[in-house]
C-alpha cells in the first residue's frame, strides 16, 4: 500500500513534466530545425539507395540548408527512382550518380555520407568515410562483428568526425522524456527490460544465377571474401546469411535493445545466453527466425529480447516494443508514446504518440518518417556544433555488442561469460574467434 501511495504521489509530481514533454514531442522536424539555427549548408552523399536509402535520400533532401549531392549504388537500376525521390522532396537540382563509393569519398565538397548498404559494409565504409574527412550517418547495426565496431569508434575519435548510428528513437522527444522519467525514479529502481520483434517473413531459397549487367557484384561484396552469385540473395535476403548479415537480432532487435539498454542505464553485460533456431521453414536461412537473447548486467539488472520473424502474432498486443519493470511499477513503449502502470498492473498514465502517422513497426523502409527527420536533424546539428549526436558511435557500439554476443552464443551453442568493463568474451576461444571475421585480401579495415 505504501508503494502504491508513493507511486501516485510521484505521478502527480511528474504530471507537469509530462505535459511539457507532450508539447515537446509534438515538434515537427521543421520546428526542430528552426531551433538548431543552421547556418552552413551541408553537402551529403547517400550510399545504398535500393530500399531504406531510397527513402532516406528524400528525407535528407527536405532538411534545412542541406543538399543531397551524390547518390551512390552498385546497382544502376536504383538511380532513376532515387533521383525522383530527391527532386520530389523539393531539391531543385538533381544529384549526380556514382557507382563506386570510393570515388565519391575523394570528393572534397562532400561533408557527410549516409550509409544504407548491407551490414558487412557498414563499419568498413564508416572508417573509410572518417579517414576521407567525412561525417557519417550509418544505419544499424554499426558493424557486422564486434571488432569492426571497435574500429569504427576508434576512427570517429581519431579523425574527430561525427558518427551517428541509425537508432532513430534516440531523437524522439516523447521517448527521451520517458527515459528521463525512468532515470528519475518514476517506477522505482528499474531492474528488467523485455524487448521484442515479430514479423511474418517467408521462406528464402537461393539458386545459381547470372549476375545482372546493372549490378557490380564484386563491389557489392566489397570487404567480404568472394562467393559465387546466387539468385534470391540481393537486395534483401542477405540479412539471413552470416557472411553478409547479422540476422533479425541486429536487423531489427538493435532498435528495441538500444532503448532497453538506455532505460536500464547499463553498458556491457556480464553474462549472455541465446536459444532458438530456424523453425518455421526448412530453407536456406542460416540465422534464427525464432530467438531469445538474454543479458545479465552488474547491479542486478537484466534484459531479454524475443524474436519471431516468421510468425505474425503480436507480443503484448504490439508487433515490437519494450517493457521496463521497476520495483514500483512498469512502463511500456513502442518507441512513440508510452504507458505507465502501478505495482498492481493498473494503468496510471498514457502519453500517446505525437507524430502525424501511425508507427509501422514492420515497415522495412521506415516505421516513422518523423523519427527519421528528427534523427537526421540531430546529426546535422552535431556537425554544425561539433558535438556528439544522440546515438553517437560509442552508444551504438554498446547497444549492438550485446546482440552480437547473443548471436555468437547461439552459434557456439552455449552461454558466454563477459567482462562487464570491456564487453570482451572470457575463457572461450571458439567464441572469441567470432569477435572478428576474415576479409577479402586488400579490404581489411584499418584505423
Amino acid at each position: 500500500m505504501e508503494k502504491r501511495r508513493d507511486f501516485v504521489k510521484k505521478m502527480a509530481i511528474t504530471t507537469a513534466g509530462i505535459a511539457i514533454g507532450n508539447k515537446l514531442s509534438a515538434m515537427s522536424a521543421k520546428s526542430y530545425r528552426n531551433i538548431i539555427g543552421a547556418n552552413d549548408r551541408i553537402y551529403t552523399a547517400v550510399i545504398g539507395i535500393n530500399g531504406r536509402g531510397g527513402s532516406m535520400c528524400g528525407t535528407f533532401a527536405k532538411q534545412s540548408n542541406t543538399r543531397v549531392s551524390v547518390l551512390c549504388d552498385v546497382d544502376t537500376r536504383t538511380f532513376a527512382k532515387a533521383i525522383k525521390t530527391v527532386t520530389d522532396a523539393g531539391q531543385t537540382d538533381a544529384p549526380r550518380t556514382e557507382g563506386d563509393c570510393r570515388k565519391l569519398l575523394e570528393d572534397k565538397y562532400i561533408d557527410a555520407i549516409y550509409i544504407a548498404t548491407p551490414d558487412h559494409w557498414h563499419a568498413p565504409l564508416t572508417i573509410m568515410g572518417c579517414q576521407a574527412g567525412k561525417h557519417v550517418y550509418v544505419e544499424k547495426p554499426l558493424s557486422h562483428n564486434p571488432h569492426e565496431g571497435q574500429l569504427a569508434v576508434a576512427a570517429a575519435r581519431k579523425y574527430n568526425k561525427v558518427v551517428q548510428m541509425g537508432a532513430q528513437r534516440r531523437s524522439v522527444p516523447v521517448l527521451i522524456q520517458a527515459i528521463d522519467q525512468l532515470h528519475k525514479g518514476l517506477i522505482g529502481r528499474v531492474y528488467f527490460a523485455k524487448a521484442w520483434y515479430t514479423n511474418n517473413r517467408k521462406a528464402t531459397y537461393l539458386k545459381p544465377g547470372t549476375v545482372p549487367t546493372e549490378l557490380n557484384y564484386d563491389l557489392w561484396q566489397g570487404p567480404a571474401p568472394r562467393l559465387t552469385y546466387q539468385d534470391g540473395l540481393i537486395h534483401y535476403n542477405w540479412h539471413w546469411f552470416w557472411h553478409w548479415g547479422t540476422g533479425e537480432a541486429l536487423n531489427n532487435g538493435t532498435h528495441e535493445v538500444d532503448v532497453a539498454r538506455w532505460g536500464l542505464g547499463v553498458d556491457f553485460p556480464s553474462h549472455v545466453t541465446s536459444i532458438g533456431g530456424r523453425y518455421q521453414f526448412k530453407d536456406d536461412w542460416q540465422t534464427p527466425d525464432t530467438q531469445i537473447i538474454t543479458m545479465d548486467f552488474p547491479d542486478r539488472k537484466s534484459l531479454m529480447w524475443e524474436s519471431r520473424s516468421s510468425n505474425g502474432r503480436k507480443i503484448e498486443g504490439s508487433d515490437r516494443g519494450v517493457i521496463f519493470y521497476g520495483d514500483n511499477g512498469s512502463l511500456d513503449t513502442d518507441g512513440g508514446g508510452y504507458k505507465v502502470y502501478d505495482p498492481d498492473g493498473k494503468l496510471i498514465n498514457e502519453v500517446a504518440p505525437t507524430m502525424n502517422q501511425a508507427i509501422q513497426g514492420r515497415n522495412t523502409t521506415s516505421p516513422d518518417v518523423g523519427w527519421d527527420s528528427l534523427h537526421i536533424a540531430n546529426f546535422l546539428d552535431a556537425i554544425r556544433t561539433n558535438s556528439r549526436p544522440s546515438c553517437d558511435v560509442e552508444i551504438g557500439y554498446k547497444s549492438i555488442l550485446g546482440m552480437q554476443l547473443g548471436n555468437i552464443a547461439w552459434r557456439v551453442g552455449r552461454d558466454l561469460k563477459i567482462d562487464p568493463q570491456t564487453g570482451f568474451i572470457l575463457n572461450d576461444p571458439e567464441a572469441q574467434k567470432l569477435w572478428s571475421r576474415t576479409y577479402e585480401p586488400g579490404w581489411e579495415p584499418k584505423v
